[in-house]
């Protein structure tokens, strides 16, 4: 019997409605329960071969049991190695890279210096910054956010050169990113499952919480389906199993906006029953689907192409163990493991250290 366990936090109708659902497509040998938790041991098994997580983004301890649960072979939904090493300037640089529209972004050093630093710490910074060149490439108004937040938290709209001086002064220790502000005629988020199933939902941000889904957008066919290959490429670059992608278009330009949301919101008094009802049978059979092809003991989460793409195919040989013989020529035998000469977008893979400047 294999379980299918939902982590959880707050959140109340998602949850139950997911476990309900995949017990009511009652597939064989697979059930679905609310995670328990009352021991964590390295390495041990947790017991079940899918996880769907929806709380680790806040609680650290079950992001370390999550990471202990896919080591002995648990699908988990998302990859919490990768959820943990993701942010959301990468995510437009990398959407830059596979040829998917995305605000001028430029990244920020902390207003505060974190804790346990100097200002010796930040010896390669030249100060000021070249504020002119960023203000220039961004323009105003313009948003500034969180570089890894969610949640539209610590969000703030800015007007001009002396708005961002003060606003920033208000960050503290948050690392922030400077965006480009796309002035829309639609926007929409698009829930992304599996890396194959999407589903567009006209949304107005600048709303009230209650009232972003129950915006009026109508685009295209044409611009409908450009929507769906990005939201499907970034997903499957990134490897995410369950995300959100917030598109803003200008004129007819889809423009993602923030997609990193790999616990996105799925409450129904928010996204409305229709949607519920779409993610919650999508998800449902997607954790069947990964439940099914679960191996114990292996690795069995999504990684995404970014990450496919810069690992070899096949593990290096193991080194053969060499036995000195007495009277006899010492031989030892070996393999070299050869690097794939990959390119991507006509672009070597092999990485190369940065020119950093420093100061005289």
């Amino acid at each position: 019997m294999k379980k299918i366990g939902i982590l959880f936090g707050q959140e109340n109708t998602f949850p139950q409605a997911l476990a309900d659902r995949i017990n009511q497509i009652n597939p064989p040998g697979i059930f679905a329960e609310f995670v328990t938790i009352d021991k964590v041991l390295q390495g041990a098994d947790s017991g079940y071969a899918v996880i769907v997580d929806r709380i680790s983004q806040d609680v650290p301890f079950y992001r370390a049991f999550l990471k202990n649960a896919a080591t002995a072979g648990c699908a988990v939904i998302n990859n919490p190695f990768w959820w943990s090493a993701d942010d959301k300037f990468f995510n437009n640089a990398l959407a830059e890279k596979i040829g998917v529209n995305v605000p001028r972004t430029v990244l920020l050093p902390s207003y505060s210096l974190p804790d346990n630093t100097t200002d010796k710490s930040f010896r390669n910074l030249i100060y000021p910054f070249d504020w002119n060149t960023i203000f220039n490439y961004i323009g105003f108004p313009a948003y500034m956010k969180p570089y890894d937040g969610g949640g539209w938290k610590h969000v703030y709209q800015v007007e001009d050169k002396d708005d961002f001086f003060r606003k920033h002064s208000e960050t503290g220790q948050l690392v922030m990113m400077l965006q480009e502000e796309i002035d829309y005629s639609q926007y929409y988020r698009c829930y992304c499952i599996g890396g194959k199933d999407v589903r567009i939902m006209p949304y107005n941000p600048k709303n009230e919480p209650h009232q972003r889904y129950l915006s009026d957008f109508k685009g295209s066919t044409a611009l409908m389906e450009q929507i769906t290959q990005q939201v499907l490429a970034l997903n499957q670059h990134l490897g995410y199993d369950f995300n959100t992608v917030e598109i803003a278009v200008r004129g007819e330009v889809p423009y993602a906006i923030d997609f990193c949301n790999p616990a996105p919101d799925a409450d129904i008094h928010s996204i409305g029953a229709e949607h519920f009802e779409w993610v919650v049978e999508t998800s449902a059979r997607y954790a069947i689907e990964r439940a099914m092809a679960q191996k114990p003991g292996k690795d069995n989460l999504t990684w995404g192409q970014f990450i496919r793409h810069r690992t070899p195919k096949k593990p290096a040989a193991a080194p053969t163990a060499t036995k000195k013989v007495t009277g006899a020529p010492r031989k030892s035998s070996s393999e070299k493991e050869k690097s794939a000469g990959k390119k991507i977008n006509g672009k070597s893979v092999a990485s190369k250290k940065s020119n950093q400047k420093k100061n005289k």
